[in-house]
């Protein structure tokens, strides 16, 4: 063994043992004892207790062997141990994060707390919730037709919803802003506690876009644009400000949806309307040359005329076949130079004469009414009074459209329905000091752990 070898440890096993024992010999039995079955079973179970003696002496061995040599391993690795730190004393810079966590954390959180407070005063909230209604389309011909009834039904709930995205834009605009301050003093009501919280009161004479953004600040509007539901909260220094307030908001919100409503009538009427005034135009012209074709030719009713001609016809006609019988009679029983022969025979030429006339109106060269032919004073007026029917047929059913018109956009007329009416407050919910106090020192929290960070960032490269 060389000098460098590791000496055995006194007490060990190498010490104790030396080389290592010789197995113990089993006990043998002769063929004589091998009949006593008493003999044999003592013989065995000593047998097996001897191989277990051995068994558990050479484990023994195995674990002291380990032992020194752990023991020989941790006396060789001492000489390799550090010495103990000393104790962390505090520097400087332990001193200036605490200066800073102060400054940047307890300070801030501080100087919130103390004007939440002391100096911020109490704001009221008020509550009310509508939603943008349509009346349903149930006119006859969309109950006979219930799938276009179902719709047209579908149509008026989606110009319910387009209606009320409009409004959700009108409340936050400065339009409405202004029909608020023409009922209330808005600078009046949210600048009462100027003096003494200035960061939560309008400031002094603010302008209309300082009023809006702060109008977006005291007036939460939430809008559901699946269910078409509006929520409005209005904030005010006093609850009956803030009543106020929300009824307002709902009462020009009313006003302009009436405003809507009565565009979309107008649009859904304004095409009937044109028809029925070109119908009305064409009605009125139609008479017009009805009445002017009646002072040119003197007749009211040229049927009449023609009934009236046609009896002075028969008439002459009647009168000719009775002075034709007198002649024949006066022919019979007078002599030549009869002057009653005579002047029956100039009695019937005037009569033929007459009826030549009247005949003669009718044909192409009379004269009747206004100088010309009966014939062509029967086609204009035929003409004329085709005319004037065709218009009024047309008038009649243009009126009957308009009317069908305005009965379907009253039936889609639109309408606020409120589910809560404007509450009135019994006791303060804002500002929410607890809250704001915890977002400061969460906020404060990070930025002096970023900074923190980022200056041992900077001490590391240096």
């Amino acid at each position: 063994m060389s000098d460098n070898a590791p000496k055995p440890l006194p007490g060990s096993v190498v010490q104790m043992t030396g080389a290592a024992k010789p197995e113990l010999e089993k006990i043998a039995l002769n063929e004589a004892d091998m009949n006593d079955h008493d003999k044999v079973k003592l013989v065995q179970e000593v047998n097996l207790s001897r191989h277990r003696q051995q068994e558990t002496a050479a484990e023994i061995l195995r674990l002291r062997r380990e032992l020194d040599d752990a023991i020989l391993t941790i006396k060789e690795g001492s000489a390799l141990v550090r010495p103990v730190a000393r104790p962390a004393r505090m520097q400087r810079r332990h001193y200036g994060l605490g200066i800073a966590f102060v400054l940047m954390v307890v300070v801030p959180v501080g100087l919130v707390a103390g004007y939440l407070y002391t100096r911020a005063a109490d704001q009221y909230a008020s509550t009310m919730a509508f939603t943008v209604r349509s009346e349903d389309i149930t006119s006859s011909a969309a109950d006979i037709l219930g799938g276009i009834g179902a719709g047209l039904a579908g149509a008026g709930g989606g110009s319910a919803g387009t209606d009320a995205d409009i409004l959700y834009e009108f409340m936050h605009s400065p339009d409405m802003v202004r029909r608020v301050m023409d009922q209330i003093d808005l600078r009046e009501v949210f600048g009462a506690p100027r003096d003494q919280d200035p960061v939560f009161a309008l400031p002094a004479d603010s302008t209309i876009e300082e009023l809006t953004d702060y109008w977006s600040r005291m007036v939460n509007i939430s809008y559901d644009s699946t269910s078409h539901l509006v929520e409005v909260t209005a904030r005010a220094f006093t609850p009956q400000d803030a009543r106020t307030i929300a009824e307002t908001v709902f009462s020009e919100s009313s006003r302009m949806i009436n405003a809507l409503s009565d565009i979309a009538r107008a649009d859904s009427t304004r095409y009937a309307q044109e028809d029925l005034q070109t119908a009305l135009e064409r009605l009125k012209n139609a008479r017009e040359a009805l009445t002017q074709f009646r002072l040119e030719n003197e007749i009211v009713d040229v049927e009449a005329d023609i009934a009236s001609q046609m009896g002075l016809l028969s008439s002459l006609q009647g009168q000719q076949t009775a002075a034709l019988i007198e002649l024949d009679l006066l022919s019979e029983t007078a002599r030549d130079g009869d002057p009653r022969l005579e002047q029956a025979q100039r009695r019937l030429s005037v009569i033929e004469a007459r009826i030549a006339d009247e005949r003669q109106k009718f044909g192409a060269g009379g004269a009747g009414p206004g100088g010309e032919s009966y014939a062509n004073t029967v086609a204009q007026f035929e003409s004329l009074s085709v005319d004037r029917e065709f218009a009024e047929r047309a008038y009649a059913s243009a009126l009957s459209a308009y009317d069908t018109a305005k009965a379907e956009a009253s039936r889609q007329s639109r309408y606020l329905a409120a589910y809560i009416t404007p509450t009135l407050a019994e006791r303060a919910e804002y500002p929410r000091r607890i809250r704001m106090i915890a977002t400061t020192a969460l906020f404060a929290l990070l930025l002096w752990i970023v900074s923190s960070l980022v200056f041992y960032a900077l001490r590391e490269r240096r």
